[in-house]
């Protein structure tokens, strides 16, 4: 609904008592005044609900974090990696600058739509998008999606995306998060596309049937398009070395004012493996609210250990940065690919009044070596691009080289 005047400037005001009071930044506070006096007029002007929202965001904007971000309960918005389990790549194609599927994972929305890399977007429920509009889409509704596939054939597809089960932190959770495959030269290509879960169980389990189903003595992980999640990627970490060596720290607001010392927070080294064994974790933890340090789970020796490529890319978040970021410092794998985006951050929502909620970080993550990730991102080892061409042609020009890497290794 339409808020008036006065319910507005009630929601602005909550916003600024939770940026106030809940909001961690590992560098220097923003100077929450300035920014409120700056946008202050601009957003109570905005009468309309989808108006008032827009000129919220773009006010957040100036804190230059991520994981910030302003909406209502009744109508979450997502982009295509949360939505669709799909991530887009800027093209120029016949039709004009326009945004091409990048990463299209098993499992996930727009796979089942038959979606592939490569496949142009022209049109979102009727409506031109071209680069830099983002496509993002609304929980709990039918999309209408104008495709030309890779092919040149033009057709429409209906998506329909449910409701996210979580109103905090709304996604959908593809039906495959780990795919594997064994490819030529006794190569196993393990995909991972999120990290779901507080304690990630079941990617935790998948992980460790894959490594033992293959059996290979290389291994190429794929994080491209990873949106990344929870603890789960401990597990991935885990499986890159034989012993038990710090991962990173997560650290809360009041932790930061107060000082600490990383190696007397509590640790978190190891991945339950029933129900029954999260009962003692969450004694353990309970008190620890966002500061934790975390280390890999000991899980001894594999036939793969010094022989692993993990590929990465622009859209390679959170979580999956943290196990980029750990084989790196510990030399444990080759990381083949572009940049990550630097969106490490623990992250939640908060209620700001009449059914709005306020995303924004709430921890921030080091790793080991005391690296903040968060807009600087992870650089690979070998800088391999995706081409439009390459993907409108069924080519998979980063996996080559993730494979013609890992067999000389």
């Amino acid at each position: 609904m339409n808020l008036s005047e006065s319910q507005r400037r009630e929601v602005l005001d909550a916003i600024f008592r939770a940026l106030g009071t809940k909001l961690a930044t590992p560098n220097a506070r923003p100077d929450l005044a300035a920014m409120r006096a700056t946008h202050e007029g601009a957003v109570l002007r905005m009468s309309d609900a989808e108006g008032f929202e827009n000129s919220v965001n773009a006010m957040l904007k100036d804190l230059r974090l991520s994981r910030v971000g302003f909406f209502h309960e009744a109508k979450p918005r997502a982009a295509g990696r949360i939505a669709i389990a799909a991530t887009f790549l800027k093209a120029e194609t016949p039709d004009g600058m326009r945004w091409m599927f990048q990463d299209v994972h098993p499992g996930g929305l727009a796979a089942k739509a038959a979606i592939e890399p490569g496949d142009v977007l022209l049109t979102l429920n009727g409506i031109e998008l071209r680069p830099p509009e983002l496509p993002t889409l609304e929980f709990g509704r039918r999309h209408a999606l104008v495709i030309r596939d890779r092919r040149g054939t033009t057709r429409e597809t209906d998506i329909d995306v449910p409701l996210s089960s979580d109103q905090k932190r709304p996604l959908i959770v593809p039906d495959q998060v780990v795919s594997a495959h064994r490819l030529q030269g006794n190569v196993a290509h393990i995909r991972v596309s999120m990290f779901p879960g507080v304690l990630g169980m079941h990617v935790a389990r998948d992980l460790s049937k894959a490594i033992a189903d293959f059996d290979c003595p290389r291994v190429v992980f794929d994080l491209r398009g990873n949106s990344g999640g929870g603890i789960g990627c401990l597990r991935l970490m885990s499986l890159l070395c034989p012993d038990r060596r710090g991962v990173g720290y997560t650290i809360g607001r009041k932790q930061m004012a107060s000082g600490f010392a990383k190696e007397r927070l509590p640790q978190f080294d190891l991945i339950p493996a029933s129900k029954l064994q999260v009962i003692p974790l969450a004694f353990r933890f309970a008190l620890a609210g966002r500061s934790v340090a975390v280390f890999s789970e000991n899980l001894g020796a594999k036939k793969h250990h010094g022989r692993c490529v993990i590929l990465q890319n622009e859209h390679s978040a959170s979580a999956s940065e943290m196990a980029l970021a750990f084989a790196e410092e510990y030399r444990l794998a080759t990381l083949v690919g572009t940049r990550t985006p630097g969106r490490v951050v623990g992250a939640s929502s908060v209620k700001v009044g009449y059914g709005y909620r306020l995303a924004l970080p709430v921890a921030a993550y080091f790793t080991w070596a005391d690296r903040n990730l968060e807009g600087v991102g992870v650089a690979p080892t070998i800088d391999e691009s995706i081409q439009p061409e390459a993907l409108q042609s069924g080519m998979d020009t980063q996996l080559a080289r993730a494979v013609e890497v890992v067999t000389q290794l």
